[in-house]
């Protein structure tokens, strides 16, 4: 199995994707590792790096002045095709690294240990490296230790994972959402890319409670969420916004693109037949917006979102409203 699941790199970066960690902000945790490793092994360079698909990322480091490298002249890259220490003593002496510009330029890498991060599925999504700018050896209680801060922080991704996880649905929580959203926006700004937000809105929620009763009203947003994860794509990212209301994070997504998506989710929750609701059918109602004008401003979509869900329900509910087609609709009637 564990064979499997090293050659299995697609899975291994679902795995990545899923600690949803790449290029978030400074946390504490991990800066505290970092710093204790530093002074515990007596290294002048350490990292919490994470292997992404053409790039290793530092969540923490101390003594490298980068946040990322490319990962072709990574040595974390080697360290994460096996569970064990990965141990370079002499990178001048070994064949793999001589020649590696890390190596024979800043930070002038010599001696490396990096213990794979094991996420509890078995895969390695990174590791945390202690790097010297001599040659050295690094002693079973120094790898012991180093080994120990490993599980503490996979112990630390996977407690952030819980806590930005919905209980209910498994949708994120409107905080991981937003985290999420500004990561992926910045980074559609940054390479002028189209990315779109739905707002999606249960309606009629307090009708199905007061007269069902809680325990339905729980399972119509169970079940709608389950609808929606399944439909979106792994790229994609759902959040609970508040009570009925959830959030989809589009990246890589036109507006026309992502207006047939909303309808396609508005029939389908129309048409989910679910026992407990005694024949009733639930709509939904969607509002929807796509970067403008080279935004990279969070709040503004999720406003345009909001106002053009508010004309959707306005307009009599079970339907899909973009922002972009409500703004040109006010331009008319004022002219």
């Amino acid at each position: 199995m564990l064979n499997n699941l090293k050659q299995d790199e697609a899975g291994r970066m679902m795995a990545l994707h899923r600690l949803d960690i790449l290029d978030t902000q400074v946390e504490q945790p991990f800066e505290k590792i970092v710093e204790l490793v530093q002074q515990v092994i007596n290294v002048p360079m350490c990292a919490v790096s994470l292997i992404d698909a053409d790039r290793q990322w530092f969540k923490a480091c101390r003594g490298l002045d980068v946040c990322e490298t490319a990962r072709d002249v990574s040595f974390c890259t080697h360290a994460i095709q096996s569970i064990d220490p990965f141990i370079v003593r002499d990178a001048t002496l070994d064949p793999r690294f001589a020649n590696n510009p890390l190596v024979t330029d800043e930070p002038h890498i010599r001696s490396y240990a990096g213990i794979p991060l094991l996420t509890p599925e078995g895969y390695v999504v990174g590791t945390l490296c202690a790097i010297d700018r001599v040659a050295r050896e690094f002693p079973d209680h120094e790898i012991a230790i180093l080994s120990n801060f490993a599980k503490v922080i996979v112990s630390e991704l996977e407690l952030r994972q819980i806590a930005s996880t919905d209980s209910l649905t498994g949708a994120l929580t409107r905080r991981a959402w937003m985290e999420r959203a500004r990561i992926e926006l910045n980074r559609a700004w940054r390479h002028d890319r189209p990315l779109s937000i739905l707002m999606i809105d249960i309606d009629r929620f307090k009708t199905i409670n007061d007269t069902l009763g809680h325990p339905v009203g729980d399972l119509v947003i169970k079940r709608f969420a389950e609808l929606f994860m399944k439909t979106l794509r792994n790229s994609d990212a759902l959040g609970r916004y508040g009570g009925e209301e959830f959030c989809a994070l589009l990246p890589e997504t036109s507006l026309e693109n992502a207006g047939l998506l909303a309808e396609r989710l508005r029939v389908l929750c129309f048409q989910e037949e679910i026992s407990e609701l005694n024949g009733l059918h639930v709509s939904v109602s969607v509002g929807l917006t796509s970067r403008q004008n080279g935004t990279n401003d969070v709040l503004a979509m999720i406003e345009e979102a909001d106002r053009a869900l508010y004309h959707a329900k306005k307009s009599g509910r079970n339907c899909c409203q973009s922002y972009e087609d409500l703004s040109r609709e006010l331009s008319s009637s004022v002219a």
